[in-house]
């Protein structure tokens, strides 16, 4: 019987030469679609304007509703506009467009992009630990052991209801000889505490205290704060005065203090990007910025968007930062290792 023998042509080939043939495909697109040009005017535009936001966040006045320090409390999550767009240049196949969507994704990486590495080292001779626990939490013991079970030497927590305070002291009592609470605001220690008192911070009543913890490499000054609340209100904007005017009378307290290490932990109501933390956060330094894995959101537990519950160095070297599992609150607790100098004045 006899068999055809049929030769396929058309487009094969080796590799190379496919993939030379689709590059000549693609400029000859280029080529003879002028429209591709200008097609997609208004994502590229889009683009130019989310970049501008980001480059440009600190001149968005805070007149209007507090504008600027929202938008510098949600700013990383300002990057998901770049996929979004990116999307909506291919689909509408302009050249245009994809170019603009470069510039909100250089910039973006330019802001954050070193949150994404991982800065945390090894060392390090104090473990600490803050955490807003929730005015209303339904199982207080159960937080308070979740709190000690990270093995920190120094606690803070905000947010203590006058109710609460005893089932947290006989919860951490096992794992903290010394501790002080004052007002709504404590600190309990595996080192001698002393010299604790409130700090004024213009409220007029104790959300803020301060503490020397003797520290097995020098003392070292704890502030422990939990700044007043912000809204977001549609008539209103951000508001956020009292929390502003909170921060300035925290940043003098922190600036006069004479004592060369210290450590602020608490809920500031803010983020690091924030301008109106600019009291505190000018002369402190973030140890989830300096060493922390990720951007350590702290809040809300259930989704965190934001990591407004802060750990604040002077004078010490944070060497870890990284946020807990979630209790019965509504924020993560959240931790950072630092190395104390013990010729520290």
């Amino acid at each position: 019987m006899a068999q055809a023998y049929m030769t396929e042509t058309g487009s094969g080939g080796s590799g190379p030469e496919r993939r030379g043939n689709r590059f000549r495909r693609l400029a000859d697109t280029l080529r003879r679609d002028r429209r591709i040009w200008r097609r997609g005017l208004v994502v590229a535009a889009l683009a130019v304007v989310l970049a501008l936001v980001m480059v440009l966040h600190a001149q968005i006045p805070n007149s209007i509703g507090n504008t600027g320090s929202l938008t510098e409390t949600f700013l990383p999550w300002f990057g998901l506009g770049v996929p979004v767009l990116l999307v909506l240049a291919l689909v509408r196949r302009s050249a245009t467009a994809l170019i603009a969507v470069v510039l909100p994704a250089l910039v973006w990486l330019n802001l954050f992009g070193g949150l994404l590495t991982t800065k945390s080292t090894t060392g390090g001779d104090l473990t600490v630990v803050t955490h807003n626990v929730n005015a209303d939490n339904p199982d207080p013991a159960g937080t308070a052991r979740d709190v000690a079970a990270s093995g920190a030497d120094v606690v803070a927590l905000e947010e203590l209801q006058a109710s609460a305070v005893p089932v947290y002291e006989r919860a951490l009592a096992s794992a903290y000889r010394y501790h002080s609470v004052q007002g709504t605001v404590g600190l309990w220690s595996k080192y001698p505490i002393s010299g604790a008192k409130p700090v004024d911070i213009k409220l007029g009543w104790t959300r803020a205290m301060r503490a020397t913890v003797a520290a097995p490499s020098g003392d070292v000054r704890f502030y422990v704060a939990h700044l007043p609340s912000v809204r977001v209100k549609l008539e209103a904007g951000f508001t956020a005065r009292q929390r502003d005017k909170s921060a300035d009378a925290l940043g003098e307290a922190i600036a006069d203090d004479p004592l060369g290490q210290k450590i602020l932990l608490g809920d500031l109501n803010g983020t690091m990007n924030d301008r109106a933390l600019k009291a505190v956060t000018s002369q402190m330094r973030s140890t989830q910025g300096a060493a922390g894995d990720g951007f350590g959101f702290s809040w809300p537990a259930s989704f965190p968007m934001a990591r407004i519950d802060q750990i604040m160095v002077e004078g010490v070297e944070p060497v870890g930062s990284w946020s807990l599992p979630a209790t019965g609150s509504d924020h993560l607790p959240v931790a950072a290792r630092v190395k104390v100098s013990a010729t520290a004045p």
